[in-house]
């Protein structure tokens, strides 16, 4: 599955999952300078959130997201960006709440519906992540990255199918075969990435 991110998951991985992104792009450059080829404006609290997380300073950018949301709890761009910072410092329980907030606060927004389908995927809450990925496609039925995770889910969920099925029947042929067939499909996908 694919999370909406702005960093790598390696909580996610075994999923292949995918979160949803809010990274901003860097101003065009002179090829021969380097530099801006038009004046900057400082950067907004995103940006600078977002190099933050680029260089890997979680908990700096934390500190900086929250100190945003204390000025501007309604600022659903950093409350995002706090919410994949906390998945990053594997904080799964926080990062949960936070999503859980924003979606409830921004009901229109697919990427917290998608993120929290993630962390519950990743904690072998299936039915419940399909369930806010159904809910991420009905608020925004082009977003890609749910497509993708539904598609990942249905393969993990197979997977766990014909395991509890082979721990009743354990000499089935059949569930032994499909098993593998679904466990090398699972590992196809993460590598496509």
């Amino acid at each position: 599955m694919r999370i909406s991110t702005l960093a790598s998951l390696a909580l996610l991985a075994a999923f292949g999952c995918t979160l949803a992104t809010a990274q901003v792009a860097p101003p065009a450059a002179s090829p021969a300078t380097g530099r801006p080829l038009v004046p900057t404006a400082p950067p907004t609290d995103a940006e600078a959130i977002d190099a933050l997380i680029q260089e890997r300073r979680l908990d700096a950018a934390l500190k900086r997201a929250d100190e945003v949301i204390a000025k501007n709890p309604r600022n659903a761009q950093v409350r995002f960006q706090r919410a994949v910072i906390l998945t990053d410092l594997d904080r799964a329980a926080d990062a949960i709440a936070a999503l859980e907030g924003l979606s409830q606060d921004y009901p229109e927004l697919p990427e917290p519906y998608n993120n929290l389908a993630v962390l519950h995927a990743a904690a072998g809450r299936y039915e419940l992540a399909r369930s806010l990925l159904q809910r991420s496609l009905d608020v925004a039925p082009n977003y890609v990255t749910a497509y993708e995770n539904l598609g990942d889910l249905y393969v993990s969920m197979a997977a766990d199918a014909y395991d509890r099925g082979l721990k009743l029947a354990p000499n089935s042929a059949a569930m032994t075969n499909k098993l593998a067939l679904v466990r090398d499909t699972g590992s196809k996908l993460r590598g496509a990435r």
